[in-house]
């Protein structure tokens, strides 16, 4: 492996390890860091996003594959889609930690590289109507593959920017990425009905469209799409990307995390916002398609993460410049007045849990607005926590080294920065639980009184409950922990 020192004129080499690395030094900073952390952000923004692609490809797939021909009841298909949320979300545990332990650029390519495996597992699996139910439970449970590597990504790239940018930086790299749940969405109904790849996909399948005409689709380039790509992301970061020799770090050190309340705090809040956001998109197919059976989930699902990951880097920026707990505020109040916006507008049901407003039958274009209003707020918020966790984990390293020696001060920073991509990790890990409660939540919801309110219901009430902490210990004057 190639290494450099840090210096003036020098510049990235592929491979390279970068053994100083003071992105806080202004200096340094604009005399070459800023250049770097481009080049690994920009490198780390297309591998986040195929990760997301895979990850929550069952939110699509699931929904084709009763017209397939796999015969697999509603909560079977709703477990599909929540499966890849609940092995994303534990691996995530353990990527948290990966980076220092491993290296960003090391790590970055493994990771992306190990998509192909469910990638190609799921081509060849819904060609055959005779898969087990198992065979596809696992397969969605390898997906989880392309979750985990969100808090690997968004750690690493947390040891590249200064203070001050952390916030826009981690909301590019995080709703760019977020992008491949939109894509993904969005492209499925696109290649799965030609042919792209010729003999080397296999044949097609036959199924009924719309019109009641038979038609050929290939369900399989819902998968084997992403597999060149994926293969090219893989090389691209294990030649252009680097590895910061002080972001190395034993696990012991970062476990120091668990011990900071404010570790537990932030992962409840990003629970609320990225949680709800991959939550909702991973369901969100499903639910159109159960509610209103007369529309195609595949034509307007997608744009509801499209808005959510176009603005996570804006909540970053609002962050940055009003103050994460602010914005972090306001926008669960918003959240919860969106949630009572989607109960006005479905038909009413739901053992009498819908409120006494909007037309009897339901309204799918105030619903869909509704949800696009939530899909809004889930990225901003996104952003918002993000910026919030590095301020906070600087800040308490800061605080205990006051006198002043510039040693201490530097140590204080390198320590504060691996706490801070430690909990970035670990927060992303708990809260992609939200993408397997709420799609969940809502099957259970629906087989319990014949309609997801009673889910609904549950989310405004814990939104209220996130004001509260948000609020207590950040926003308020005299918080624990202003940021």
């Amino acid at each position: 492996m190639t290494t450099r020192t840090a210096g003036a004129g020098a510049t990235s080499r592929p491979g390279s390890v970068l053994r100083v690395w003071t992105p806080e030094d202004k200096a340094f900073w604009e005399r070459e860091g800023q250049a770097i952390a481009k080049i690994n952000l920009w490198i780390s923004v297309p591998s986040l996003f195929l990760a997301f692609a895979i990850w929550q490809m069952w939110s699509v797939v699931a929904v084709s594959l009763p017209q397939l021909g796999f015969k697999y009841t509603t909560d079977q298909l709703f477990w599909l889609a929540a499966s890849p949320a609940l092995s994303g979300a534990t691996l995530r545990i353990f990527y948290s930690f990966m980076v220092p332990l491993v290296g960003g650029r090391r790590w970055t390519a493994i990771s992306t590289a190990s998509l192909l495996v469910p990638a190609v597992g799921i081509g060849y699996a819904v060609q055959d109507p005779a898969t087990s139910y198992s065979t596809m439970l696992v397969l969605a449970l390898l997906c989880g593959l392309g979750g985990g590597n969100f808090s690997s990504s968004m750690a690493n790239i947390s040891f590249f920017f200064p203070k001050e940018r952390k916030g826009s930086a981690l909301g590019l790299n995080a709703g760019l990425g977020n992008l491949g749940v939109s894509v993904v969405q969005f492209l499925t109904p696109l290649v799965v009905g030609v042919g792209v790849f010729g003999v080397f996909a296999g044949a097609p399948q036959i199924v009924l469209d719309q019109d009641g005409d038979l038609a050929h689709v290939w369900m399989q380039n819902a998968a084997f799409v992403w597999v060149p790509w994926i293969v090219l992301a893989a090389v691209l970061a294990w030649l252009f990307m680097n590895d910061i020799a002080d972001a190395k770090a034993s696990f012991s050190a970062q476990a120091a995390i668990f011990r900071r309340r404010h570790t537990w705090l932030m992962c409840f809040l990003y629970l609320g916002t990225f949680g709800s956001f991959i939550g909702f998109a991973a369901g969100f197919p499903l639910l159109i398609k159960s509610q209103f059976p007369q529309v195609n989930p595949l034509a307007f699902a997608w744009l509801g993460p499209l808005v959510g990951a176009l603005t996570r880097p804006v909540g970053g920026w609002m962050a940055d410049s009003l103050g994460g707990a602010r914005v972090t505020q306001w926008n669960f109040a918003v959240m919860a007045v969106a949630v009572l916006g989607v109960l006005c507008f479905l038909p009413k049901g739901g053992g009498g849990l819908a409120l006494p407003f909007g037309p009897a039958e339901g309204s799918f274009a105030g619903f869909f607005l509704m949800f696009l209003v939530l899909f809004l707020t889930t990225g901003i918020g996104n952003g918002s926590t993000f910026r919030m966790i590095p301020v906070i984990f600087m800040n308490l390293k800061l605080s205990e080294f006051k006198d002043g020696k510039e040693a201490d001060r530097a140590r204080a920073v390198r320590e504060g920065n691996t706490e801070a991509a430690a909990a970035l990790g670990f927060a992303g890990a708990l809260g992609a639980y939200g993408g397997f409660f709420i799609p969940k939540s809502y099957g259970s919801s629906i087989a319990a009184t014949g309609g997801p309110e009673l889910a609904l219901w549950i989310f405004a009430v814990f939104y209220l409950v996130c004001i509260a902490v948000t609020w207590w210990h950040y926003a308020r004057k005299g918080a624990a922990m202003p940021c």
